[in-house]
């Protein structure tokens, strides 16, 4: 039997553990309608932390899924790195890389994330490689 897409699901790193989901939404910018991808970490147990939102927004040289031929949940550059957001270790790359750059999980508020600042970082992670960055 399938997994149900809106059930949250569990992720446990670093001695933590997080529930996550992933939803696709619209809106509307001065170009037309845009598809995004929000990824949503929360610590648990629930009330120990605010909940981590990575959003991938459309853009130009970027896709998010809006249906045909592209698969649910992949997002990326055209051409260049890329992730399937509904893959546990994409999540776990994700979660590590806003970690390195800052995010606290005790943290009392949400925050919200552009995940194009995270994506090369986490795709180079993913692969095995080492962070574009340096």
């Amino acid at each position: 039997m399938p997994r149900n897409p809106r059930k949250p699901r569990r992720l446990v790193t670093g001695g933590r553990v997080y529930m996550w989901t992933l939803r696709h939404g619209h809106g509307v910018t001065d170009s037309g309608r845009s598809c995004r991808e929000t990824l949503t970490l929360s610590p648990q147990p629930s009330g120990t932390g605010g909940p981590l939102r990575i959003v991938f927004g459309e853009g130009p040289g970027r896709y998010v899924p809006g249906g045909a031929p592209l698969g649910s949940g992949d997002v990326g550059y055209v051409g260049g790195a890329s992730l399937n957001l509904h893959e546990p270790g994409a999540v776990r790359a994700l979660l590590d890389a806003a970690l390195d750059r800052g995010w606290q999980p005790e943290g009392r508020g949400p925050v919200e994330v552009d995940g194009w600042s995270l994506l090369e970082a986490a795709a180079a992670a993913r692969a095995g490689g080492v962070d574009p960055e340096g």
